[in-house]
């Protein structure tokens, strides 16, 4: 392990952030760190995911038209929309893991209190505020990639993703063993005790040092890094801690659009809204289409529903079945070869060729997905553009905090978080809706987004792959 120590009068050196972490290398303090906020994801891909499971069995128990179907995804992410700026203004203003924490508890308190609903009505308006806490969520990622050093950064912030897809495989199990026997608020409340759980263990998670260094708290600073030390089984190089940014140096939203930035910044707003357009997408029709498939006789279909008035539609309900349980699973797991896909290439090919590449893929699976073929190479052909929208949203997910400074690293995460729930307030009425009746033009829709968003990629001015985090914008 080597330090790059300056010497001040009297003998005694100095090292900056970067000569720890980066000298310290991955350890078992990264590794902490990454199941920390894995558990987070985790607890958050669970109430994600019961966007999926929820629309069938709610439109039959209450008689829900498609619109109103789709209308009950897309308040979750209205929530999400209103509260992803403010949140990463509070993580920047009071710490990673103040927000974190705060941004959990909210989520499981409206998330559990669904369960309690007494009507649609009321329904609508608990998961909206659910969707302000779920904001929070990727406030998870900062914490994580502050800790990491600049070597395999990539991979292991994709690492952590892993754990929102078992967290959205544990919702589809659980769905599909108490659905059908307790009902859906057992399966609500059930998918929100993770939250709750994940929230207590916080009390061993540590402050960001990246935010405890910019607040100019270096006694903090200074204590954490010996923690990281212990952990990792280092001895601090010797010498102060060198404070290179002030309180003065934190930045605001503007800052995303410094001269330096603004490309960057408005090609980003594009990708991340397509990138959750996609993802989501890819999550809601899957269990729309199933709905139609109940055999596996290869018959072609043009929409879920043929014909009919929206009463008879809502009428006509269809729950989904063991079988479609299991192939809504099957796609699910689809993310993990997807995560696995990008952390063989992220570091090869670079951030920007990842993006564009997954994109692509997505962009060709989702178009073909609507030709004439029997069950079995439907659900492939779902399974294959669900990994590759996965693994292209989380690769956003790497991009965006490394290219952005430790000053405005939180807001920009929220920022774009907030632009993505835009993408996904619209995908419901595309996967829920226009699938309804047009299926090639839904799937269309996608795949020209996709490409879309590979272009962007491809335009984006800056490659972080081996690139040190900076502490403030220039």
């Amino acid at each position: 392990m080597m330090y790059t120590e300056e010497k001040k009068p009297g003998g005694k050196g100095f090292y900056t952030l970067e000569d720890v972490v980066d000298g310290m290398g991955f350890g078992p303090f990264q590794w902490f760190i990454m199941t920390m906020g894995g558990l987070a994801w985790m607890a958050d891909g669970m109430e994600m995911t019961l966007l999926a499971v929820l629309g069938p069995e709610l439109s039959c128990q209450w008689r829900l038209s498609s619109q109103e179907t789709a209308t009950l995804t897309m308040v979750v992410f209205l929530g999400m929309s209103f509260f992803g700026i403010p949140w990463g203004n509070i993580c920047d203003r009071y710490g990673r893991k103040f927000g974190l924490v705060l941004s959990t508890l909210v989520t499981f308190y409206f998330g559990a209190l669904s369960a309690f609903s007494p009507s649609y009505a009321w329904l609508l308006a608990i998961r909206t505020l659910c969707g302000m806490g779920i904001a929070g969520a990727p406030q998870a990622v900062t914490i994580h990639a502050e800790f990491l050093p600049t070597e395999g950064r990539a991979v292991t912030l994709i690492l952590v993703e892993l754990f929102w897809a078992i967290g959205a495989m544990l919702a589809v199990i659980i769905s599909m063993f108490v659905m059908p026997t307790l009902g859906w608020r057992y399966v609500v409340f059930l998918c929100s005790i993770p939250l709750f759980l994940f929230a207590l263990f916080c009390y061993w998670l540590p402050e960001s040092v990246r935010f405890e260094v910019l607040s100019g708290n270096k006694a903090a600073a200074e204590k954490t890094l010996k923690r990281l030390a212990k952990w990792n089984g280092h001895e601090m190089p010797e010498g102060e801690l060198k404070i290179e940014v002030t309180e003065s140096d934190r930045g605001n939203f503007w800052d995303m659009f410094a001269p330096d930035l603004r490309v960057t910044t408005c090609l980003l707003f594009v990708i991340w809204m397509i990138a959750t357009f996609s993802y989501y997408g890819m999550v809601l029709s899957v269990t729309e289409i199933f709905k139609a498939l109940k055999t596996n006789d290869g018959q072609c279909i043009d929409s879920v529903q043929s014909s009919g008035s929206e009463e008879s539609c809502a009428a006509a309900c269809s729950p989904l079945t063991q079988e479609d349980y299991m192939d809504t699973l099957f796609t699910t797991a689809a993310e993990i070869p997807g995560l696995f896909f990008t952390i063989a290439v992220v570091e090869v090919i670079g951030r920007k060729a990842t993006l564009a590449v997954e994109f692509t893929l997505f962009s060709i699976f989702a178009y073909i997905s609507y030709i004439c073929m029997d069950r079995f190479w439907l659900v492939v052909v779902l399974f294959t553009a669900r990994a590759f929208a996965t693994g292209a949203f989380q690769c956003a997910y790497v991009y965006t905090p490394e290219v952005y400074p430790t000053s405005i690293r939180a807001i920009s995460l929220g920022t774009f978080s907030t632009a993505g729930r835009v993408g996904a307030m619209i995908t419901p009425f595309v996967a829920q809706v226009l699938l309804q009746t047009n299926i090639q033009l839904a799937m269309g829709i996608y795949a020209g987004c996709g490409i879309l968003a590979a272009i962007c990629s491809i335009l984006l001015p800056n490659e972080t792959k081996g690139r040190a985090m900076e502490a403030i914008a220039h």
